[in-house]
């Protein structure tokens, strides 16, 4: 009986990281594809929100974008280290935690099978307040985001209750 919880539990935890894998890999196809018949514009336009396909060669937000190579597959190798480590975390821990980390598992998934596949990430959301624009980018750093943003407030409310209980 444990033994069929347990399946159903990591059935569960490996279904929503494809779950949220698949949706970044369909919203990069879709826009690349758009980009090919559009090439050189953007593909949407508003007051607040554009979709233009940009190649990032770096890390978050185009940070540490790289032009020699061995640098470049260093970075991506230190980057599926990190995901090993993330997969790990998701194993020794339960609910709210484990979203949040299955959350950033998917969307670093999606990242890094573009790193390798096309030696580039595509990014493509852009949001901007008149000539402000924020970062641009994909569907797999939303999850990313959303995980880190979950587990600092976690980590902040269960350091609230532990100072609470502390005597001093």
């Amino acid at each position: 009986m444990i033994l069929k919880e347990l399946n159903k539990r990591l059935l569960i935890n490996i279904s929503l990281t494809l779950l949220i894998f698949l949706l970044d890999r369909i919203s990069k196809i879709y826009v690349i594809n758009l980009d090919k018949k559009l090439p050189g514009s953007e593909i949407f336009s508003s007051k607040y929100l554009n979709i233009s396909l940009i190649w990032n060669e770096g890390i978050a937000f185009g940070l540490l974008s790289l032009d020699q190579e061995n640098l470049y597959n260093i970075l991506t190798l230190l980057i599926v280290l990190i995901i090993i480590l993330i997969f790990i975390m998701i194993l020794k821990n339960s609910g709210s935690k484990k979203l949040a980390l299955i959350m950033i598992l998917g969307g670093a998934m999606g990242n890094v099978f573009d790193r390798i596949f096309n030696k580039a990430v595509p990014d493509f959301i852009d949001f901007h307040l008149g000539n402000f624009h924020w970062f641009i980018f994909n569907v797999a750093d939303i999850f990313i985001t959303l995980g880190v943003i979950i587990l600092i407030i976690l980590e902040i409310t269960d350091n609230n209750k532990k100072d609470k209980y502390e005597i001093s």
